[in-house]
C-alpha cells in the first residue's frame, strides 16, 4: 500500500504567491518565476531550502488529486478550529537567522561545482537551448578592467575543465556555462554601461541557455506524462502504428500550436522541453516500427509526425486552456493521452 504523504502545515498558495482559486496555468507560471529568482545556482547555496519549499508547493498544487486533498483537509481543519498537522507553535512568527548574501567568488565557485554535476538530461537540454550572445560578450570583454577579464577567463577554464570531453566540444553547452559566469562577474559593468532595462535584457540573454537547462527535468513539468507516452509508443503494434500514421498527416496537423500565454521565443525552457520530447517520441516510434516490421515512407513519416505532435502537446498541456488542449489533442485523447481529470478548486461534495 503506497505511503500517504503528510499534509504540509503552511499555506502553499501563499508560498507561491497565488490565490486559492488560481488556475493550473497561474500556478505553473508562479513556480517558474520564483525558481528563476531563488534557485541555488542563481541566489547561492543559502537559497536551497527556499527552493525546496517552492518545489513542494508546486508538487502539491500542480497535481489535481493532491490539490483537492490539500484544500479539503486544510479547510476541514480550519473549520474545526485547528490547522491540520500543526505543531505547538502554529501561528507564531518564524524567526530565521539573517544570512549574508553570497559573495561573487562563492557564486562563481557554485557554478563551477555545479558544472561537474550536470546530468545527461541537463546536457541534452543545454545542447538545444538558445545560445548565449557570445559576440556581445566578446565586445564586452574589450572594455572591462583587465583584472575582471582575468577572473572571467580563470572561471571559464575551471568550469570547462569540469565538463566531460564530449560536452567541451559542444558550442551551445560551453556558451551557456560562460554566459552564466559572465552574468555573475560582469553584472555591475552591464548595469553601469547599459542601465535599465537594457542591462536586464542583456543578463537574461546571457543566462537563458543555463536557466533553460540546469535544474530542469528532462521534459519540464510534463516529464512524467511524456515518459508514459514514450512507453506507450514503444509498445504499439502494427495496426496501432497505422492508426497513428493516419492521424499524422500534414492536412490534419498543420503548424504546431502554442498557448496564447507563451511562445517559443518567450519561453526557451518550454521550447527545449518540446523539442526534446518530440525527438524522444520519434525514437520511440522508430523502435516500434522496427519491432513490428512496419515499413513504408508515408506510414513512417506520418507516425513520427503524430508522435512528435503528441509529445509537444503534453509538454504544453499546463499552459493550454482545457478546451483548447482537448481540441488539439482530440485524435489521441483516451488512448495515447489520458483524459484530464475533472477539476475543482474546493473540497469534493459527497
Amino acid at each position: 500500500m503506497p505511503t500517504r504523504q503528510p499534509l504540509p502545515s503552511d499555506d502553499l498558495y501563499a508560498r507561491l504567491g497565488v490565490p486559492r482559486d488560481a488556475s493550473p496555468e497561474a500556478i505553473e507560471l508562479a513556480w517558474r518565476a520564483l525558481l528563476r529568482r531563488h534557485h541555488p545556482d542563481v541566489a547561492g547555496p543559502e537559497a536551497l531550502e527556499l527552493a525546496k519549499r517552492i518545489n513542494v508547493a508546486h508538487d502539491w498544487l500542480s497535481d489535481p488529486d493532491l490539490r483537492r486533498r490539500y484544500d479539503h483537509e486544510r479547510t476541514t481543519g480550519v473549520r474545526a478550529g485547528r490547522p491540520p498537522r500543526a505543531g505547538p507553535d502554529w501561528g507564531a512568527p518564524v524567526r530565521r537567522p539573517v544570512r549574508r548574501p553570497p559573495t561573487t567568488a562563492e557564486l562563481v565557485a557554485s557554478v563551477v561545482e555545479r558544472v561537474g554535476r550536470l546530468t545527461r538530461d541537463e546536457f541534452d537540454r543545454l545542447a538545444l537551448a538558445e545560445p548565449a550572445p557570445i559576440a556581445f560578450l566578446a565586445t564586452l570583454r574589450q572594455i572591462v578592467p583587465p583584472d575582471l577579464e582575468q577572473q572571467l577567463d580563470a572561471a571559464e577554464r575551471a568550469a570547462i575543465a569540469n565538463l566531460p570531453s564530449a560536452a567541451r566540444r559542444s558550442t551551445p553547452i560551453r556558451d551557456a556555462v560562460v554566459g552564466r559566469l559572465a552574468d555573475i562577474l560582469l553584472s555591475d559593468i552591464l548595469d553601469e554601461i547599459l542601465g535599465d532595462p537594457a542591462s536586464i535584457w542583456a543578463r537574461e540573454r546571457l543566462t537563458r541557455g543555463w536557466d533553460s537547462a540546469v535544474g530542469q527535468p528532462r521534459y519540464g513539468p510534463a516529464t512524467a506524462a511524456v515518459a508514459t507516452l514514450l512507453e506507450r509508443l514503444r509498445g504499439l503494434d502494427a495496426e496501432e502504428l497505422r492508426q497513428l500514421a493516419a492521424s499524422g498527416t500534414l492536412e490534419r496537423l498543420g503548424d504546431a500550436p502554442w498557448p496564447d500565454a507563451t511562445s517559443p521565443e518567450e519561453d526557451d525552457a518550454l521550447r527545449v522541453s518540446s523539442e526534446l520530447a518530440a525527438t524522444d517520441a520519434i525514437a520511440a516510434v522508430d523502435a516500434a516500427l522496427v519491432a513490428t516490421g512496419t515499413t513504408g515512407i508515408r506510414i513512417v513519416t506520418a507516425a513520427r509526425r503524430a508522435a512528435a505532435r503528441i509529445a509537444h502537446l503534453l509538454v504544453l498541456r499546463h499552459a493550454f486552456p482545457t478546451r483548447a488542449f482537448e481540441r488539439h489533442a482530440g485524435p489521441w485523447l483516451g488512448g495515447l493521452i489520458d483524459r484530464p481529470a475533472a477539476w475543482t478548486t474546493g473540497p469534493q461534495r459527497r
